[in-house]
C-alpha cells in the first residue's frame, strides 16, 4: 500500500510526502557512500536540508542511526538508500527515478525512547534513542540490578552483565542479539531484554506497554559500576536509569513500496 504510515497508534495514516519536490543528500564517509553521493548529486538537484521535502542519507545502518539522531527535531521524512553492508533500515541503491520512488514510498513514523541517567557525581543526563536504552557493566564485576516498571519493583536483584529497553523498530537491533523477541511496529509494547543474566536464572525479559516508564536502579554502584548507553552514546557510573517512550517526538522513515519496516520486522523472525 503506496503512501502508507505505519505507526503504533495509527497504523493507516497517509502521509503528505507524496508531493515532495525536493531532497537533500547527505553521505556516510566511506568511499562507496562518498561515490554514490557524487552520482546523484549529478543527476537530481538537490537542497540543503533546511529547504529540502526529504533527507536522502546515503551509508548503512549506522549511518541512518546517525542521520535520524541529526534530523530529528525538524520532522523531514528521511529515505535511506544501502551503500553500507547490511542496510536493513535501506533501500536498495538506485539512480532510478528517484523522486518518483520517494513520492510512492511506504512510511514508518518512529517514536524515539527518552533515557534519563543518574550518576554517582550527581549529574543528570537525558538522551533519546531510536533502537534500545542499555545498561551494561564496566567492569569484571557483574552488574546488580534492580527494575521498577511504573514505580513497582518487579524484579527485586537481579545479577547480569546488563539490560536494555529496545523499541519495536530497534527489536531486531542488539535486542535480538541478546535473544530478546522482534516486536511488530504495531505491537504497543516495548521489549526489556537481560544480557546474560546469572540470576533469576530462568528470567528472560518481559514486554512492557508502551506508556510504562522503566527504572532501573543500580545497586553497589561504586563495587559495581554501570555504563547507560543510549543508541551510540554513553554515559559511564550510572547509578540509575528511566526509560520511556517520547511520544512528543516522531521520525518518518521512508521504504520502497512492498518493502515496508513492518514487513521487514516480519520477515526477520522467519530468516536462518
Amino acid at each position: 500500500m503506496s503512501n502508507q504510515i505505519a505507526d503504533q497508534s495509527d497504523p493507516t495514516s497517509i502521509s503528505t510526502f507524496a508531493t515532495a519536490e525536493h531532497f537533500a543528500f547527505v553521505a556516510a564517509r566511506s568511499p562507496k557512500a562518498q561515490a554514490a553521493l557524487k552520482t546523484l548529486e549529478g543527476l537530481y538537484p538537490s537542497k540543503a536540508p533546511a529547504d529540502a521535502d526529504v533527507i536522502v542519507a546515503l551509508g548503512g545502518d549506522g549511518f541512518m542511526l546517525q542521520t535520524i539522531h541529526k534530523f530529528m527535531a525538524g520532522g523531514k521524512p528521511i529515505y535511506g538508500m544501502n551503500r553500507g553492508s547490511v542496510g536493513f533500515m535501506m533501500n536498495p541503491f538506485s539512480t532510478d527515478d528517484l523522486l518518483g520512488r520517494i513520492r510512492r514510498a511506504e512510511s514508518a513514523r518512529l517514536h524515539p525512547l527518552r533515557m534519563a541517567a543518574h550518576l554517582e557525581s550527581g549529574a543528570r543526563v537525558e538522551l533519546r534513542a531510536m533502537n534500545e536504552v542499555s545498561i551494561f557493566r564496566q567492569t569484571r564485576q557483574a552488574a546488580k540490578l534492580r527494575v521498577h516498571v511504573d514505580g513497582i519493583v518487579r524484579l527485586e536483584e537481579m545479577i547480569c552483565d546488563g539490560a536494555l529497553v529496545a523499541t519495536p523498530a530497534g527489536s531486531t537491533a542488539y535486542n535480538l542479539s541478546a535473544h530478546g523477541p522482534i516486536l511488530p511496529l504495531d505491537a504497543g509494547v516495548l521489549a526489556l531484554t537481560p544480557i546474560s543474566v546469572f540470576r533469576p536464572r530462568r528470567w528472560r525479559g518481559a514486554l512492557i506497554p508502551r506508556s510504562s516508564t522503566v527504572r532501573i536502579e543500580v545497586l553497589e554502584s561504586e563495587k559495581r559500576p554501570v555504563s547507560a548507553v543510549a543508541d551510540s552514546t554513553e554515559v559511564r557510573e550510572v547509578t540509575e536509569v528511566e526509560v520511556s517512550e517520547d511520544r512528543e517526538v516522531a521520525v518518518e522513515v521512508l521504504f520502497e513500496a512492498g518493502q515496508s519496516l513492518s514487513e521487514r520486522n516480519l520477515a526477520e523472525q522467519f530468516s536462518l
